[in-house]
């Protein structure tokens, strides 16, 4: 049997010329797009051949099955159920894994841009057998308000071992740094490679870059209940919902959100289980939100209900 080569992580001298995205949806399509536009040589690969094909002549994500010449995968493969977009489930993830290990050569970068539970990294890591340079830089790119908040905005990145991270902060941001503790958090060397120009902000572990990801969506999901809890408390109350919210987000801390048909999407509700899912100890303001926005919807779906039975 072959023996295992393991690449030296002392090192991390790596070109960064042929990029594959891997995923070519929501979020990998703008991705590749972006790449292209840095003026690298991008391909493209998805389960679906249809995405491969739009891409290409779209805009010129050239296909690719083999990953044998990569040099750096960035992976944007759905983190959800298709049959249930608030489940999380990684087996796509994995199974890619396990493609990259098979064809790929020793040394390359992965970077998994795809929002994953706490933990799936390394697991990832283990798959590909120490062989690869591996990072987590979850995305923050946000559909509605793509020229806001596209691919190049602020992101968080963690690597398995710190050569990983500084080969990731050399692809993203193109930062060359000297290699010490105090360099965590906003990078500021020399740019002296050819980069994505994405400005990174490093964390200490690739588990805090994980958590960092499904915590920011469940803050955000925090807030839409409260919101929810709130109209309904004025509603039960005779109180005006809208004139009240104008009134407290007057105030310089305050931002009240607007409810309204529930929280849902394929992010938000799957990143929050992903939380709750990352430990034992349960978060009970987590449980409870989820409680409240059950309770919402019913009371929506009881509205509508009632205005239809009034108009009919």
């Amino acid at each position: 049997m072959e023996a295992v080569k393991v690449i030296n992580h002392t090192k991390d001298e790596i070109s960064f010329e042929k990029i594959l995205v891997i995923g070519l949806g929501q979020l990998g399509l703008p991705v590749a797009k972006y790449v292209k536009e840095k003026g690298f040589d991008v391909y493209g690969y998805d389960n679906n051949e249809r995405a491969m094909d739009n891409a290409e002549k779209q805009y010129g994500i050239k296909k690719i099955d083999n990953f044998s010449d990569i040099d750096v995968f960035i992976v944007c493969i759905s983190t959800h159920r298709e049959d249930d977009i608030s489940s999380p489930q990684i087996d796509g993830l994995m199974a890619i894994t396990r493609k990259i290990a098979k064809e790929a050569m020793n040394g390359k970068l992965v970077s998994i841009e795809s929002t994953v539970p706490r933990g799936t990294t390394r697991k990832m890591f283990e798959i590909l057998e120490h062989r690869f340079h591996v990072v987590h830089a979850p995305h923050r790119w946000y559909a509605l308000e793509e020229d806001l908040h596209g691919v190049n905005q602020l992101r968080v990145i963690g690597g398995v071992c710190d050569c990983c991270l500084r080969t990731g902060i050399r692809f993203y941001d193109g930062v060359e740094h000297a290699d010490e503790k105090e360099n965590l958090g906003y990078y500021r060397g020399n740019k002296s490679y050819k980069s994505l120009g994405i400005p990174m902000y490093s964390v200490s572990t690739v588990e805090l870059a994980e958590l960092s990801k499904i915590v920011e969506n469940a803050d955000r999901y925090l807030q839409i209940a409260f919101a929810e809890d709130l109209y309904m408390f004025c509603k039960a109350n005779g109180i005006s919902f809208a004139e009240l919210r104008d009134a407290v987000n007057t105030k310089w801390n305050v931002n009240i959100l607007e409810p309204r048909d529930g929280i849902g999407g394929h992010c938000i509700p799957k990143d929050t289980r992903m939380f709750l899912e990352s430990s034992e100890i349960k978060s009970k303001i987590l449980i409870s939100a989820q409680d409240v926005d059950k309770d919402y919807r019913k009371y929506i779906e009881r509205m509508v209900k009632d205005v239809n039975q009034i108009n009919h």
